[in-house]
């Protein structure tokens, strides 16, 4: 089994706003870790990959310059038998399913960020969507989250989990 830590709109750097250690303890814990872009500095990519596992990550649309030289616009990871694709901005909600399966078409599931509102939306075939939400800038969200998923013989599953508030 392969566990994947997924993250997204970290927006790091910024005043005293840390990942918080639950958010950290997961991500050193997983097999990999997915980040969906705006992570913002160069530092929070330096950071994640500091934790062990092996990082992917996209730039998302307010990277610093070195991090957009660093990081593809999207991207397909293969974990476990699963291939998932891995963009920043998936678009508007409505079509966002089949565009996104459109755009992937040899994915199992897409994760995507933008809009730092947690989402997990499969179709009728099993393709599944997936955002995290925001481990430190929730927003109007009720908690900071984050994501995980699991692969097992090939099958794909995400959680949303939700954080303590001391993002």
């Amino acid at each position: 089994m392969v566990r994947i830590a997924i993250v997204s709109d970290t927006h790091l750097p910024r005043g005293r706003r840390r990942i918080p250690a639950a958010a950290l303890a997961r991500m050193r814990a997983a097999d990999l870790i997915l980040h969906a872009g705006d992570l913002s500095a160069a530092t929070v990519l330096d950071e994640l990959e500091a934790l062990g596992p092996p990082v992917f990550a996209v730039a998302g649309n307010v990277e610093e310059p070195q991090v957009r030289m660093r990081l593809p616009a999207r991207r397909v990871v293969e974990a476990g038998g699963a291939r998932i694709g891995l963009v920043h901005d998936a678009g508007a909600a409505r079509g966002r399913l089949a565009r996104m399966r459109a755009a992937f078409p040899d994915c199992d599931a897409v994760v995507f960020g933008h809009s730092h509102i947690p989402l997990l939306e499969r179709d009728e075939a099993g393709f599944t969507i997936f955002n995290p939400g925001s481990a430190t800038e929730r927003r109007r969200q009720p908690h900071h989250t984050m994501g995980e998923a699991t692969v097992d013989d090939g099958r794909l599953t995400f959680e949303i989990v939700p954080l303590d508030d001391d993002g």
